[in-house]
């Protein structure tokens, strides 16, 4: 992914090895992890539900938070997939010199497996870290407050609105019991976007917005003989929408996000286009390629979002918000007046590894006994907006965000079992139905 700003540079200078857009691990900088003396144990057990690449980043990233930090539980879907987490991190904790003795207690009997492996290793831990496909986010962090965990979960937090309403009430309980929840919605722990979230008011009031998550895609994995539907889907969660959402909730909730982030709101309708107009094949599932949406917040602000999967078009990553007074150009740092002076430009220089940021302050918060952070009711909103817009782009319809989220609709199969039915199945030649703007109706009461 090319991204034509100083971001791009400084995410590889922090990375020794690029991120995947999706599903990839997010490697870290040599890091010392070997700890210090301590006449206390107050080494903070973690487990990992969900170690694919974003699982194993995530607990590396842990282990390099500068906390006594151990992991204790390993749970997936897939054996695999335990196994290869548990042989990275191995390899990871002795290259960055730390003790695999102390930061890796994870026995094969600790090593679950199964659609119910999260409930045998929730109890194990006091913090969690939620890495699955985010069709599963939400009974899994349902499961992490209810036994008094403090979480980090990737983003989204749902892919659907009954899941966007039950991470929301799941949110008001962790804030009663005071459990601190990080969500991988980076740019908040990023020290430009904070910065610039900080001089917003140079711009005066936001009228308008503009998000692009552009890109070629991301990985395919071929469908083997041996396997049954529901393993093929979940082995390809990206192509389906009760376990991925569609790219536009899976990848362009970032920049989503931003923009609900620096307006202070959320939308309250979208409308929009889209469809699948290079990736036809049946391995792409049911996923569009392409959306363009124009979402509207209540005072009549707009957002114009764009994302797409395309192989051979122009990659753009980034996000634009414009006031009375100027314009924030996030990617490049800088803040202009409307005839292009400039009023603040971030010294790239001074960048952080946001993916680290977000882990270092999590478990300092929690080492230090403080309660500081909760990121679920942001995410789940900003999870809702990529929601109605992909809802929009599917119907043709005007989607209200408020109707969506009231009217119950869920993409979860009945039963999470090997030989369950799916939500959708594939026709004779094995193509998934394709939602045909105008011909795909939501019902929202």
């Amino acid at each position: 992914m090319q991204k034509e700003n100083f971001t791009n540079d400084s995410r590889r200078a922090f990375m020794r090895e690029s991120t995947l857009l999706a599903g990839g691990l997010i490697a870290l900088p040599s890091l010392s992890w070997a700890w210090g003396p301590s006449g206390t144990d107050d080494t903070l057990k973690v487990a990992v539900v969900g170690c694919g690449g974003r699982g194993t980043g995530a607990a590396l990233q842990a282990l390099g938070s500068k906390q006594r930090v151990k992991i204790v539980a390993l749970a997936d879907a897939f054996r695999d997939n335990v196994e290869q987490c548990y042989k990275t991190l191995v390899s990871e904790i002795e290259e960055n010199g730390g003790s695999v003795e102390d930061q890796l207690q994870v026995p094969v009997e600790h090593r679950f497996v199964g659609f119910d492996a999260y409930k045998q290793a929730i109890p194990l831990a006091d913090v969690v870290i939620l890495a699955t496909p985010p069709g599963f986010r939400p009974i899994h962090f349902e499961e992490a407050i209810a036994q008094n965990k403090h979480v980090f979960m990737e983003k989204p937090v749902a892919t659907d609105p009954a899941g966007v309403k039950q991470v929301l009430e799941t949110a008001r309980l962790a804030k009663e019991k005071k459990r601190n929840v990080v969500v991988g919605l980076q740019r908040h722990y990023q020290t430009s976007y904070r910065a610039l979230f900080a001089k917003k008011e140079l711009i005066g009031e936001i009228t308008s917005m503009q998000a692009w998550w552009n890109s070629d895609g991301v990985w395919v994995r071929p469908r083997k003989y041996s396997q049954t539907e529901m393993e093929y889907q979940m082995r390809n969660w990206y192509y389906f929408n009760w376990l991925c959402g569609d790219h536009i909730t899976e990848q362009h909730i970032h920049n989503l996000d931003v923009a609900n982030w620096f307006k202070g709101a959320y939308p309250v309708k979208a409308q929009g286009m889209g469809g699948r107009q290079v990736r036809k094949g049946k391995e792409y599932g049911e996923i569009f390629d392409h959306h363009y949406v124009e979402y509207t917040y209540a005072d009549g602000t707009t957002l114009h979002s764009q994302c797409r999967h395309i192989p051979g078009t122009v990659n753009k990553v980034d996000e634009m918000i414009t006031g009375t007074k100027g314009k924030i150009a996030c990617g490049a740092g800088r803040i202009t007046d409307h005839v292009g002076k400039t009023l603040f430009q971030f010294d790239s220089k001074t960048e952080n590894n946001p993916y680290q940021a977000e882990h270092d302050e999590l478990f300092t918060a929690i080492a230090q006994g403080k309660y500081v952070f909760a990121d679920a009711e942001n995410a789940a909103y900003s999870t809702l907006t990529s929601i109605i817009g992909r809802m929009a782009t599917y119907s043709g319809q005007v989607i209200d965000a408020e109707k969506a989220l009231l009217s119950g609709l869920s993409l979860q199969p009945q039963l999470y079992d090997w030989d369950a039915a799916t939500p959708v199945i594939p026709d004779e030649q094995g193509y998934y139905p394709v939602a045909i703007p105008g011909v795909t109706k939501y019902t929202l009461g």
